[in-house]
């Protein structure tokens, strides 16, 4: 019976694909499932065979860890470099955008705010 190794919801093509390799390398079947229309399920990594369950989730496991600490080289790299987005930086570039979302959430605050601060 086949047996669910990992969920798609918000996994990158290229770690999905990379995923198929690492079990392909392997010799474990597997298959994918679409996401639903309607948006109810994303899809899923599924193995043919239960008996490859214990093969597998080890392989999973070094493999995000190897992404994981790929990943993270990268985010702090990009953050020496300036390239990642912080609130400071998105205030200096866009400072009429954020003028704008400042008077949205005002405006907001107040719309709720005015009927319960006048009731009395």
């Amino acid at each position: 019976m086949s047996k669910l190794l990992m969920n798609l919801r918000r996994v990158p093509d290229e770690e999905r694909d990379e995923v198929c390799e690492l079990l392909e390398e392997h010799g474990i079947e597997h298959y994918l499932t679409p996401p639903s229309v309607w948006g109810v399920s994303a899809g899923g990594l599924w193995l043919r065979h239960d008996k490859d369950w214990e093969r597998a989730q080890p392989l999973l496991a070094d493999y995000q860890q190897r992404r994981y600490q790929q990943e993270r080289r990268a985010f702090e790299q990009a953050h020496q470099d300036g390239e990642v987005t912080t609130v400071a930086r998105n205030l200096r570039r866009h400072p009429l955008r954020t003028l704008a979302f400042l008077v949205a959430v005002a405006a907001v605050l107040l719309i709720a705010l005015v009927p319960f601060i006048t009731f009395g």
